[in-house]
């Protein structure tokens, strides 16, 4: 986390970066690997500013007049990405925009001025600027153009000193890919090239593990990751230079974990702070990056993935992360995700850092995810909140020691978890058992609540009597997705769950607990507020030191095997 200090250095170095003679122009330019959103950029084009969860309603107006609702919505308006949306649209008032807002900024920040001078957000930026330059100098003057490449120079330089400064993981690798981009591209600071990758190398080899997995176990950010990684490498060759081993082999060993933890649908599985990834993103990076290993088998960064015909199922099988990589993890310890062909059936409620501090730690609850928890409790608990500089943090304080999966007769279908997060608490293990037929139709599981060894039966005992014994409530949550249409049936012993693709499936449950569905909600980016679903709730009361809830997910017998699915997806609203 940077402080005061590092702010001195910043300022520090942006003296040195002044002083120095910039660039003129540029010695090659690399292909532009960003895309944007052509909705966004007619929304920006319009006035209507979108960003970090808040919507500001500005027609006419500048980027940088606008009022700051958040410092995280400052922070994405100097990350500049809003180029790309733009770009996307490539119109005049697309182009004059874009123009007038990067000219803007310059004169207003970039001698150094405003919170976009940290070295993430300085890559990210430059990124965009070299990306975009045409669109941003077409029609402009010599002096104009003398502007602009001053203002590279004077980033480029400060990432030279600074990058360092950012915190290892998705920070680093941007700046660092920023410092690569601009080192290759403008006149006279080729010489910034090289250290830049040799740096790159380095974080490549320490911070991404031998499976292609992350710290932060979050699998956008591991996306963001590898795109950066490839924007990288492709510069690198467009200039006659070979990416180093340690990068090329961080593309080969990231590839197979991203095809474990995507969806029949293309989206990625939305755990630990991340959401699905932008519509085609994952493919056109894997895509990209030649990489062609096919999905990693067993535990891809901690994530199990049992898939047959058109179904396929991610679930957390691993501790979260500790210390600062937890920042944003969730108790999510054995919730899973079902996506039947391009249809999310069974979903995590998602991140809602998007919607303020109370919607934050919401989505980080384990209620909010589709596995089993005691209630009042999570399967990791949070910590205090911790303050860096504007902004506060709070860290999983507890969490599970052991998480574990077994394979059964066909690990691509059928395995066994637990954990002992409940330990702590009420002497309790949770055991989940997942098994889906070979056609993909029927997913058969069975939760396990059980006080497993003596120590844990005193501790479930003493619980127990403080409770008065009333028995440890607790609920298995299943929570649909909101274009999912579910109705109690049978009674109400059953649920019925209809796709837009046609398809139904069907919930029933063989226990000693009460069936409901219930409202609950969907958070995901690009939004103002939640999405209204539902989730279906298993409910009981633990009087002995176990209990087994068997239940089954399958599709209706009258639905066929093969289903063309043509029912466009919903626009989004706001």
């Amino acid at each position: 986390m940077r402080g005061r200090w590092a702010g001195t250095l910043d300022r520090l170095a942006l003296m040195r970066a002044r002083r120095a003679r910039p660039a003129t122009g540029f010695t090659r330019h690399p292909e532009p690997r960003t895309i944007g959103a052509f909705a966004r950029g007619r929304q920006l084009v319009a006035g209507n500013f979108l960003f970090a969860g808040y919507l500001i309603e500005g027609p006419g107006r500048k980027i940088w007049d606008l009022p700051m609702p958040d410092p995280s919505f400052e922070e994405e308006l100097h990350g500049c990405t809003w180029l790309d949306d733009l770009a996307a649209v490539g119109d005049r008032a697309a182009r004059e925009r874009a123009q007038d807002w990067v000219f803007d900024w310059i004169a207003r920040y970039g001698a150094g001025k405003g919170p976009g001078w940290t070295p993430e957000l300085t890559g990210r930026r430059l990124i965009r600027m070299i990306n975009h330059a045409l669109l941003i100098l077409n029609g402009r003057d010599r002096a104009a153009s003398e502007l602009f490449f001053r203002a590279l120079s004077q980033q480029t330089l400060f990432l030279a000193q600074r990058w360092h400064s950012a915190a290892p993981g998705l920070p680093r690798f941007e700046a660092l890919t920023g410092l690569i981009y601009a080192g290759l591209a403008l006149s006279g600071m080729e010489r910034l090239a090289g250290p830049a990758e040799e740096a790159l190398a380095r974080d490549c080899a320490s911070q991404i593990d031998a499976t292609g997995g992350i710290a932060t176990r979050n699998p956008e950010e591991l996306l963001d990751v590898f795109t950066l990684l490839i924007w990288a490498a492709d510069a690198l060759t467009a200039a006659g230079r070979t990416p180093a081993g340690a990068h090329r082999d961080a593309i080969a060993r990231i590839a197979p974990t991203l095809r474990a933890l995507r969806h029949a649908d293309g989206g990625l599985a939305r755990f630990h702070g991340g959401g699905r990834g932008a519509e085609g993103r994952l493919d056109t990076a894997l895509g990209a990056s030649g990489a062609r290993a096919p999905a990693r088998p067993g535990l891809a960064m901690g994530f199990a993935r049992l898939h047959a015909g058109r179904t396929t199922l991610i679930l957390d099988a691993a501790a979260p992360p500790r210390g600062e990589a937890s920042a944003n993890a969730h108790a999510s310890t054995l919730a899973f995700e079902l996506t039947s062909g391009r249809r999310p059936l069974i979903v995590n409620c998602g991140s809602g850092r998007l919607f303020g501090p109370e919607w934050a730690r919401a989505g980080r609850a384990t209620d909010s995810h589709s596995t089993l928890a005691i209630e009042g409790y999570s399967s990791s608990r949070l910590g205090p909140e911790r303050r860096f500089g504007t902004t506060t943090r709070t860290w999983l304080d507890e969490t599970p020691r052991e998480v574990w999966m077994r394979p059964e007769s066909d690990p691509a279908r059928h395995a066994l978890f637990g954990h002992d997060g409940y330990v702590p608490t009420h002497g309790l293990t949770h055991v989940r058992e997942l098994e889906l037929s070979p056609d993909g139709r029927t997913l058969r599981g069975e939760d396990t609540l059980g006080a497993m060894t003596t120590a844990d039966r005193k501790r479930f005992d003493t619980v127990f009597e403080r409770e008065g014994m009333r028995g440890i409530a607790f609920q298995v949550r299943f929570h649909l997705h909101p274009d999912v249409d579910a109705a109690l049936d049978m009674g109400g012993w059953a649920v019925s769950m209809a796709l837009k693709s046609g398809e139904i499936w069907v919930f029933r449950f063989d226990a000693p607990v009460d069936l409901s569905l219930a409202p609950s909600v969907y958070l995901e980016k690009g939004r103002l507020r939640p999405r209204a679903t539902q989730q279906i709730v298993l409910s009981g009361r633990l009087y002995d030191h176990a209990v087994q809830i068997g239940w089954t997910l399958a599709k209706a017998q009258d639905t066929p095997a093969a289903i063309r699915d043509t029912v466009a997806d919903a626009p989004i609203d706001l």
